[in-house]
């Protein structure tokens, strides 16, 4: 969840929430055209983001990899 490492924490990897919502909307929409919600299928998440804080990482002092950092999907300075 990158809400922890928007506070504060040094790196975050979780679901991207937003991607959820979405999907979450054509399942509201599909059960106000009548569909029966026990018919629709159980979705897994799809999508997952890195987020990393550079500014706790210079607090802390561990190195991040220039590997990681480039494949981060939001590095905070």
């Amino acid at each position: 969840m990158r809400l922890f490492a928007e506070v504060g924490g040094l790196i975050s990897y979780g679901v991207d929430q937003i991607d959820n919502f979405r999907r979450a909307a054509t399942y509201v929409d599909r059960i106000l055209k009548g569909e029966k919600p026990s018919e629709l299928p159980v979705q897994a998440p799809v999508k997952f983001e890195l987020v990393i804080n550079l500014k706790t990482a210079k607090t802390l002092g561990p190195t991040i990899p220039p590997v990681l950092l480039a494949t981060a999907d939001e590095v905070i300075e």
